[in-house]
């Protein structure tokens, strides 16, 4: 039987990382009155900037964790820092339990190379060779002999849907497709974890969606470890296990989705995700209550836990009548309209019930 995702030892462990740029960058991160400046202050004193402030979390082996913030906010830098393509200034990181900061230049190429491939927003496809060609530029440079490649190469290329555009040159390419050709060139190596770095931010919305989609039915087909940068909430929302919200390189607040719509840390959080419908985030857990007897336990429509507050809110209304939530076979608990129209208003079903 697999464990759950929190159960598990993570993929990356990440404690007190710093990234500081600047003069004699490496006194800020030792110097408590200097880590605890505001960023404007910092770079008053110092002359340096605190891209990354004293960030710690593990990211679960299975899951589609997302850093978002706003532009300057240090999530970029953060991704980078995971496979010291920027060098951290100090703090730990581990993948595997291997400690990162420690590799030398052949075990860093191992990593980047086969355990965490990056998908970046500027796709650097090669102009001069094929679709096919570019995927499997990757298994090129381990080594993989070209039939091999090729083969493999295929493969991805069918599963990100770029079927029958094989041979095209990436100039005879859109911009979706072209991004495809970036996440297949990053699947080709088969790496235990992808990190995109705000991948889809130059798209148009529709293709931005459909690349959204692809991710989504990726990660539902493989269950690969995905790490996903972005400055779009409703992007962060739709693909996140769990959320990362950075504010001046700090991590403001760590949760599930509806944690975060929830149970905002603060008001910065608060004003992220105020014109959020929370109605297509909150789950029915958060407005189920015991069932009062075996009568309310065998009548009324069937939702499971994990189901919408929008979706259990037609499912009462369909049926007039409160909604069982059913988790594997069994009732354990009742939702009414009362309490899923407070989770909207965000309310508490027990202030309602008061």
């Amino acid at each position: 039987m697999t464990e759950p995702m929190d159960k598990q030892p993570p993929v990356f462990a990440v404690r007190k990382l710093w990234k500081v740029f600047g003069p004699r960058a490496g006194r800020v991160p030792d110097t408590p009155e200097l880590a605890a400046l505001s960023p404007a202050d910092l770079r008053a004193r110092t002359g340096c900037t605190g891209a990354v402030q004293d960030v710690s979390f593990d990211v679960r082996r299975g899951e589609v964790f997302v850093v978002m913030g706003l532009s300057g906010s240090g999530k970029s830098t953060l991704v980078r820092c995971l496979t010291r393509l920027i060098e951290p200034t100090s703090g730990s990181i581990a993948i595997d339990g291997e400690d990162v900061l420690s590799m030398d230049k052949a075990r860093l190429r191992e990593l980047r190379r086969h355990r965490a491939a990056m998908v970046f927003q500027h796709f650097g496809l090669l102009p001069h060779r094929s679709v096919i060609d570019n995927v499997a530029y990757g298994l090129e440079i381990q080594g993989v002999g070209r039939a091999q490649r090729r083969a493999r190469a295929a493969e991805v290329v069918a599963k990100v849907g770029l079927d029958g555009l094989e041979h095209r040159r990436p100039g005879q390419l859109s911009g979706g497709q072209q991004q495809r050709v970036g996440l297949a060139r990053a699947l080709a190596v088969d790496p235990e974890v992808l990190l995109f770095d705000e991948p889809f931010s130059a798209l148009d919305p529709l293709i931005r969606r459909d690349m959204q989609d692809e991710v989504v039915r990726l990660h539902r087909e493989e269950g690969r470890t995905m790490v996903f940068i972005t400055h779009d909430l409703n992007e962060a929302l739709r693909l996140g296990d769990r959320i990362a919200l950075m504010r001046d390189g700090r991590i403001v607040q760590l949760g599930t989705p509806e944690e975060i719509v929830g149970s905002p840390a603060d008001e910065y959080v608060r004003d992220f995700v105020r014109d959020v419908p929370r109605e297509q985030v909150m789950t029915v857990r958060t407005a189920m209550r015991p069932v009062a007897d075996a009568a309310e336990a065998e009548s009324g429509p069937a939702v499971a836990p994990d189901a919408t507050v929008a979706s259990a809110i037609e499912a009462v209304a369909r049926a007039g009548a409160p909604a069982r939530v059913m988790d594997q076979g069994r009732c354990v608990g009742v939702v009414d309209q009362a309490a899923l129209l407070a989770v909207v208003a965000g309310l508490s079903a027990e202030g309602v019930a008061a």
